[in-house]
């Protein structure tokens, strides 16, 4: 039976952690509220096992993530403002890390929003201790077995094979419990919001875009059927 780890505890050369017998599960939270952030909480501690989970702001779940052993705590810096010319006047690239790292000053792993990455800001990253880099997104459907690498300024890049935002655009891959067996690095993706929707169908995420932030009433459009919180739920279990 496959068990969970934490994106730090990866080595490219340690070869016992890149066949069967270990998985990674990871959360972007991406500005989650409270009460959406806290139900996947809930339902990851009730299986008291390892994750990491990719911070975007301040909140008072950190220190309860903090405080559960098993959890670790990264960070999930947005340059999109960057890209699209709408960052404040001066603001660099190193000061949306830095900020982020005032909450998280402990953080070793980082993904960024987007996947946004290049030379620059894997410098920015390896200078600040942020020695795990996953901004690599690798299909489970390429057929490619993953491994994790290390570049030239000793930062470790950790690819990831599945995530609930391209499940529900992609449907009708590989069979969840069937991808936690598979040989190589196995690293899953989700989002609070999805997992609080159950996400089928990427529409009704966008539908209810205006209750994101009022769960009370988000939570009569969670979908029926497989979707990203009954994966979540079927992984924790086949690997408790």
């Amino acid at each position: 039976m496959p068990t969970l780890g934490k994106i730090s505890e990866i080595l490219p050369d340690d070869q016992y952690l890149l066949i069967n017998d270990r998985v990674y599960l990871t959360f972007d939270v991406d500005w989650a509220c409270d009460e959406v952030l806290e139900d996947t909480i809930e339902l990851v501690e009730s299986f008291d096992v390892c994750a990491t989970w990719f911070l975007t702001h301040r909140t008072p779940l950190i220190d309860r993530l903090r405080d559960h052993g098993k959890f670790e705590l990264a960070i999930h810096p947005n340059f999109n403002r960057h890209l699209k010319g709408e960052a404040e006047v001066g603001e660099t690239a190193e000061d949306v890390v830095d900020e982020l790292l005032k909450i998280v000053p402990e953080a070793k792993a980082v993904r960024s929003h987007s996947i946004t990455q290049g030379s620059v800001l894997n410098k920015i990253f390896a200078d600040r201790g942020l020695y795990h880099e996953s901004n690599d997104f690798i299909p489970e459907r390429s057929g490619v077995t993953l491994k994790a690498w290390k570049i030239w300024n000793g930062l470790i890049k950790v690819p990831y094979f599945w995530s609930d935002e391209v499940d529900a655009l992609w449907p009708g891959g590989t069979e969840i419990v069937e991808l936690t067996k598979r040989e190589g690095l196995k690293v899953f993706d989700f989002h609070p919001i999805h997992i609080f929707l159950n996400t089928i169908d990427l529409s009704v995420y966008e539908q209810t875009r205006e209750f994101h932030r009022i769960p009370e009433k988000l939570i009569a459009y969670r979908q029926e059927g497989f979707g990203a919180r009954s994966k979540l739920i079927k992984i924790l279990e086949s690997c408790s």
